[in-house]
């Protein structure tokens, strides 16, 4: 059984604040649902969302290497 992460444990995996959290999934753009009015994530989503932010983060940075060329 897969075991959903609350906004806490999301935080804390993350190492931001509560806030951002509740933030980042109000503008869907951390993966994200709600039960009962508590946000709720599961683990595969959060892990997921972290590989593509590490992959448009070196996409950002090859581009600014080539504007600097």
């Amino acid at each position: 059984m897969i075991q959903a992460l609350n906004v806490k444990q999301v935080a804390e995996l993350l190492n931001v604040n509560e806030r951002t959290i509740y933030k980042l999934a109000k503008k869907g753009e951390l993966p994200a649902f709600r039960v009962s009015g508590s946000w709720r994530f599961l683990p595969d989503d959060i892990m997921d969302w972290i590989d593509e932010q590490k992959s448009n983060a070196k996409e950002a940075i090859n581009k600014s290497k080539k504007i600097e060329c």
